[in-house]
């Protein structure tokens, strides 16, 4: 067997999948995601219990020809015996952060459509390049550890779980893949455009691979900072259930953390204002400035007030530490 052959080995891609869920493909229409398909296919065909595979294709209607494309790939879709459903992003298009919103807009249709078929996970096509592109850009922003374990293989969200089963396959394999087999794909232009962010790094790849941030290496790196963020998960989910007032909602006991590592405060943080709000803080600086706040507050044993995630958050001098829902109309930063 080839090293190509090797990693695209359909049962071995498929493994941590269960044959008896049904499972959603997301599939574009370029080279990766049609390569998806037909390794989804083959490995239906040589399971022992033939899993239940459905696609989709979003059509972002963001530039001419889209709804055609997506067309061509339900007609794919229906040659292998595979569902398939287009999923339209209607509405007014925004003029700025459009790959974000897109994206938010994708993942918003294609998880609302896996509920909606009963699917149990959402499969993507994300591969070893667009790894090491998140890792370099997260990097490039001063991302903390859980931004520089980039993408993970299997997720789990409310209502199923989002799986990268290509995560170590790079895209000129997939391309062979699709080459190798007379497989028809869509190349979308919005790859080479030079408004986003994703094409710089893309063209930089070739020089910062010969210096040695490759692939491979940037696949090790977010390895390892997935090792330590979910060593510091664990650690603070240990020190939250340790410091939680089991009489009242949301309060906690700090009077025997005055030198616990910021490192678990603030992951502690981020998890008491997720219990209280129902989503963690969107930004990591303030995170990270409460949390300091917090602990020489602690060692001052003086009060402190602050926002954080949509709630209040207030320390007394007994150093008991209380979050509560913002008012309606305060919330939001």
């Amino acid at each position: 067997m080839s090293d190509a052959a090797a990693v695209l080995e359909p049962a071995a891609l498929f493994s941590t999948l269960d044959p008896c869920a049904g499972l959603l493909l997301a599939i574009s229409g370029g080279p990766d995601s049609i390569a998806l398909l037909h390794l989804a296919a083959a490995w239906r065909k040589e399971a022992q219990t033939p899993p239940v595979l459905a696609a989709a294709t979003v059509d972002h209607g963001l530039r001419p020809g889209s709804a055609q494309e997506a067309e061509a790939v339900g007609a794919w879709c229906q040659s292998l015996g595979v569902a398939h459903k287009i999923l339209v992003w209607t509405g007014d298009k925004p003029t700025t952060g459009i790959q974000a919103r897109a994206r938010r807009a994708r993942y918003h249709l294609l998880f609302t459509h896996m509920v909606d078929i009963g699917a149990a996970a959402l499969v993507t096509a994300h591969h070893a390049d667009d790894q090491w592109e998140t890792v370099m850009m997260r990097l490039a922003r001063g991302s903390g550890i859980a931004g520089l374990s980039g993408m993970s293989r299997d997720q789990a969200f409310p209502g199923g779980r989002l799986v990268r089963p290509l995560l170590h396959a790079p895209k000129a394999t997939l391309v062979d893949y699709c080459r190798r087999h007379g497989l028809a794909y869509f190349d979308d232009p919005s790859n080479e455009d030079p408004r986003f962010a994703r094409t710089g790094w893309r063209q930089l790849a070739p020089s910062l691979h010969r210096l040695g941030l490759t692939r491979a290496r940037a696949a090790l790196l977010a390895s390892r900072a997935e090792k330590c963020d979910r060593a510091l998960a664990w650690s603070a989910r240990r020190f939250g259930a340790d410091v939680q007032i089991s009489t009242e909602s949301n309060v906690y006991d700090l009077s025997s953390a005055t030198d616990a590592p910021q490192a678990i405060v603030e992951y502690f943080l981020r998890d008491a204002v997720f219990k209280a709000a129902g989503a963690p803080p969107a930004r990591l600086e303030r995170l990270e400035s409460l949390a300091g706040r917090l602990l020489e507050a602690l060692q001052a044993g003086v009060e402190l007030r602050a926002t954080l995630g949509g709630c209040t958050v207030t320390l007394n001098r007994r150093r008991r530490l209380k979050l509560a829902l913002e008012p309606q109309r305060k919330r939001g930063g």
